[in-house]
């Protein structure tokens, strides 16, 4: 989900294993050359969802990376299904709740589905959250509530 710490903790995790650190939006922004909001309404999610589906496919199985998707990304193209053959994925799972003060908080960040001044935004983001938990639950490891680099490296530890 957006805001759920994806890039902030891939970016630890990758320090501390020594890996590469990849965010697939940031990949596509500067493949794009626009913001994700401007590919939104200039091209829109359909896409956007087969630019994330490229972007994925680029990463290899074996590459020394740590990899911070779109929160869409495993919900399309049977990218969840790539994201398992090319690596360990990992579900932050954090309520919709603090999602919501999370992006509150952060407004600058770039979310075309959700904007942090609508009153609706907890109902919303409750709605996508549950549309995605089918993709979401999927995932080799699953770390419910806030985490750190530490709490991930020992579920990790079995992994890899």
């Amino acid at each position: 989900m957006p805001s759920s710490g994806k890039s902030t903790l891939g970016r630890r995790l990758a320090n501390e294993l020594h890996y590469r650190f990849v965010d697939t939006d940031k990949s596509i922004t500067r493949e794009e050359n626009r913001t994700i909001a401007e590919i939104f309404a200039q091209s829109g999610e359909p896409y956007f969802r087969e630019a994330e589906s490229r972007a994925l496919h680029t990463i290899r199985p074996g590459d020394a990376l740590v990899v911070a998707t779109g929160g869409g990304m495993p919900c399309c193209h049977e990218n969840m299904d790539y994201i398992k053959t090319a690596g360990i994925s990992v579900f932050l799972d954090i309520s919709p709740e603090i999602l919501a003060e999370r992006m509150v908080t952060h407004a600058a960040y770039d979310r075309p589905m959700f904007n942090h001044y609508d009153p609706e935004l907890i109902d919303k983001l409750r709605h996508r959250y549950e549309l995605r938990l089918p993709f979401y639950t999927q995932a080799d490891i699953i770390i419910s509530g806030p985490a750190d680099e530490q709490a991930l490296l020992r579920e990790l530890g079995n992994w890899l």
